[in-house]
């Protein structure tokens, strides 16, 4: 980590922040501004602290602060990894003299993948700590249950000790030695949780924090069921992570972690977690969730903590994303060998959208693909994807990726499935299920053009139908589907409404229907909002020629029976405090572009 921070200071990566700054909010809400900055930095915080008491330990945030910090990060760039994944994959007998050299060169550069683990302490034996209160934890919004460790690389193994796990969990502190584990359903490490529930044992736990910048990486990569996220470092870095063994438990963790925190899982005992401001950009409930019991906190000589933030995009996760994105494109073209390529937005926060360009090549192509995607490891978690034909813009040229769409739409090619959804997500009536929507925007149809009307004359014509719709916006008045944004005051259904505006339907295509709170000016944060709160199959209205869509609020109106989440906004009262320390730039334009408050 120290070296790593040389690294972004070389590279005029890194803000030094020498003056006091507390670990409840203020910290978290300046990172939280830096990120979404086009020349972040990451934020080295050398005086932490929490009620004018100081910390003996620097904070770092934003250390994947743009794509330059992620290739940093890999120490080569990140495309160059993809390349090689995908080289390997079409690996074939070699037939010359000199392809056979070649060959057995890639099979002998693959012997430094396998983590290697050494008998020696790890450098975070240093020095034993007393509590969790000795780090400067955060506490990142308001609404937040307590400080949160979020960007703890958490180590586990399976029962029988044959499979080791590397995960990215939150983590709630109780108290001085107890932490509230939030490993989600579909992960590996709730698995294994099972298997010790089921035997009544104990399960070992071990959370690491700092080092190498990479490890935490590995951490969220979606590789396959079984595989130990550090043989992605390995393969990376062309050496192996080296691991040192924990002193309470029989786990492995990277001998250069800056804090390792050590423990063991009650299988039997659960505490109420959350609300947490996650990285959706609204709190999750308040949830049960598994108790871990620390036996060990170690630091290293000179610790730093790691640390993330979450909220609203976009973040840090965002270039984290990105790395993910490019290096796992040739193994997802393995299940879908027709996939040129795909990009996940960053205010779609990854699995609420997804975009893929692929070589259709006959009917219902993208139909086929559709159900590859929602069938494939964590894309499974996708909830809304859109495909396009390899004539298309590149995926990353929204100003004209979307007219090429919208050119194309037609609500007869909207597939509306169900399966399984992100923990996180919040607009399903259901818990981890819910709708999909996938739109087949490959090929030219022919399709009836609409008589387009101002802004101003659309809703008049609205409101004379409907005294509840408060204002609207048309964007792309220049293609074959339009999109019209309503802000309105809902006292009824929204399909109900969709019904009535259906007199005026010569004039509209697409309907999206949100709370009068929206900024119908504001179309970054209005995609964001829009895939966050919608299940396809309860939230999305087909009708001949147009097609409605409900990005309201839910509740009993939609038999939506859970408690809507409230969003991650900025405290007013910190960011003017910050300010006048001198310590944030009054940016009007910023905190309005992204939704701040």
């Amino acid at each position: 980590m120290q070296k790593f921070i040389n690294i972004l200071k070389e590279n005029n990566l890194l803000k030094i922040i020498d003056e006091p700054v507390d670990v409840e909010l203020e910290m978290a809400h300046l990172a939280y501004i830096e990120v979404k900055k086009e020349d972040s930095k990451a934020l080295l915080f050398t005086n932490a602290v929490k009620n004018g008491k100081k910390y003996d330990y620097p904070v770092l945030l934003n250390t994947f602060c743009n794509e330059k910090a992620l290739n940093l990060a890999f120490t080569r760039p990140y495309e160059e990894v993809a390349k090689e994944i995908s080289s390997l994959l079409k690996m074939h007998i070699p037939q010359s003299f000199g392809a056979k050299l070649d060959f057995f060169k890639t099979l002998i550069g693959l012997k430094n993948i396998p983590p290697k683990r050494i008998k020696k302490d790890g450098e975070f034996t240093y020095k034993s700590l007393n509590s969790l209160y000795d780090i400067p934890i955060l506490k990142t919004w308001e609404k937040d249950a307590a400080p949160f460790i979020t960007m703890g690389q958490v180590y586990t193994q399976s029962i029988d000790g044959k499979q080791n796990n590397l995960g990215m969990y939150r983590l709630q502190v109780i108290d001085e030695k107890t932490l509230l584990m939030h490993w989600q359903i579909h992960k590996d490490a709730s698995h294994f949780f099972h298997e010790y529930k089921k035997n009544n044992q104990k399960m070992p736990v071990s959370i690491a924090i700092g080092g190498d910048p990479l490890y935490i990486w590995c951490g969220q990569a979606p590789l396959p069921k079984g595989i130990f996220e550090l043989l992605l470092y390995g393969f990376i870095k062309k050496k192996p992570a080296i691991l040192s063994k924990c002193k309470s438990n029989d786990l492995y963790v990277p001998y250069d972690s800056d804090f390792v925190i050590e423990g063991f899982v009650d299988p039997n005992k659960f505490l109420p977690e959350g609300p947490f401001g996650d990285h959706t950009g609204f709190y999750t409930p308040i949830e049960p969730c598994p108790v871990l019991k620390i036996e060990k906190i170690f630091a290293k000589k000179n610790a730093i903590y790691q640390a993330t933030v979450v909220g609203k995009p976009p973040l840090e996760d965002k270039y984290m994303g990105l790395g993910t994105e490019r290096v796992f494109l040739p193994l997802l073209q393995t299940s879908a060998p027709d996939l040129i390529d795909y990009n996940m937005p960053e205010n779609g926060v990854f699995h609420n959208l997804i975009l893929a360009k692929i070589e259709a090549k006959y009917p219902a192509h993208a139909k086929q693909l559709m159900h590859t995607f929602w069938g494939v490891g964590q894309m499974s978690f996708v909830k809304h994807a859109i495909f396009v034909g390899e004539d298309a813009p590149d995926l990353k040229d929204y100003e004209n990726l979307i007219p090429y769409i919208l050119n194309r739409f037609d609500e007869s090619n909207l597939l509306i499935s169900e399966g399984i959804c992100d923990q996180l997500d919040h607009a399903s009536n259901t818990y981890c299920f819910g709708g999909k929507a996938g739109l087949d925007a490959c090929t030219d149809i022919k399709v009836k053009n609409i008589e387009k009307i101002s802004d101003e004359n659309l809703l008049d014509l609205f409101k004379n139908t409907e005294k509840t719709i408060v204002n609207l916006k048309q964007y792309y008045l220049d293609t074959y589907a339009p999109i019209c944004v309503i802000a309105i005051d809902k006292k009824e259904k929204i399909s109900h409404i969709f019904e009535k505006l259906q007199i005026h339907k010569k004039h509209f295509r697409i309907l999206v229907f949100l709370d009068i709170d929206a900024n119908l000016t504001n179309p970054y944060m209005l995609l964001w909002r829009v895939v966050n709160n919608i299940d396809a199959q309860r939230d999305i209205f087909i009708k001949k020629d147009c097609v409605g869509i409900d990005a309201s609020a839910k509740g009993k109106l939609e038999d939506y029976h859970k408690e809507w989440p409230l969003m991650t906004n900025c405290s007013k009262e910190v960011i003017d405090r910050l300010i006048s320390k001198k310590l944030l730039e009054d940016d009007e334009k910023l905190f309005k572009k992204f939704e701040i408050f």
